[in-house]
């Protein structure tokens, strides 16, 4: 069967069927006017949390007095352990490297 020339065929009951939402526009647009107003609202939500959120963190740049800075950069660049190879304190270790691998709550 070909198609008519509007697109339809035409023993199709309705041509108009993807048009029969707008018998009830009014109430799709209710619905679709619900739903924008649900998502503004969980938007302002989140936002406030968000806000909530960062006046609970501690931002150093912006919680600690300017002087704290520099200190601050000076403990980032210290490292634990520095001037040690693995090497050397492996070779100082008394464990035993074939005991069983420690598991908590168990007994061996």
């Amino acid at each position: 069967e070909d198609p008519v020339g509007n697109g339809h065929e035409e023993k199709e009951n309705n041509p108009f069927a993807e048009y029969m939402w707008m018998e009830n526009e009014e109430d799709f647009n209710r619905q679709v006017e619900e739903e924008l107003q649900e998502q503004e609202f969980l938007d302002r939500c989140f936002q406030e949390m968000l806000e909530e959120e960062d006046q609970d963190w501690f931002i150093p740049a912006r919680d600690l007095p300017q002087g704290m800075g520099q200190l601050q950069q000076q403990l980032h660049g210290l490292s634990v352990g520095e001037g040690h190879g693995a090497e050397d304190i492996l070779s100082k270790s008394n464990l035993n490297p074939d005991a069983k691998e420690f598991v908590p709550g168990v007994k061996y």
